[in-house]
């Protein structure tokens, strides 16, 4: 049962990158608005101002535009 659900999400990730659906990297990016939604921010000195230090839910495009925006947590 298992593989068998293995094989269908591995056809249905296939399948969406081929029609142009796309994840957006968040994790160790600079913070950009336009693609990250912030709902937590974190005092960091190891990390940079404004580094995506943990991904709660993962982004997506279809082809330029944004489906839903990543949310994330920002160190400051």
């Amino acid at each position: 049962f298992a593989e068998g659900m293995d094989k269908i999400y591995k056809q249905l990730i296939t399948t969406l990158t081929d029609l142009g659906v796309s994840p957006i990297e968040a994790l160790g990016q600079t913070f950009d608005p336009e693609l990250h939604n912030a709902v937590m921010h974190v005092e960091d000195d190891s990390v940079g101002d404004n580094i995506v230090v943990e991904e709660f839910q993962r982004g997506y495009t279809y082809k330029d535009a944004i489906v839903r925006h990543s949310m994330v947590k920002v160190a400051n």
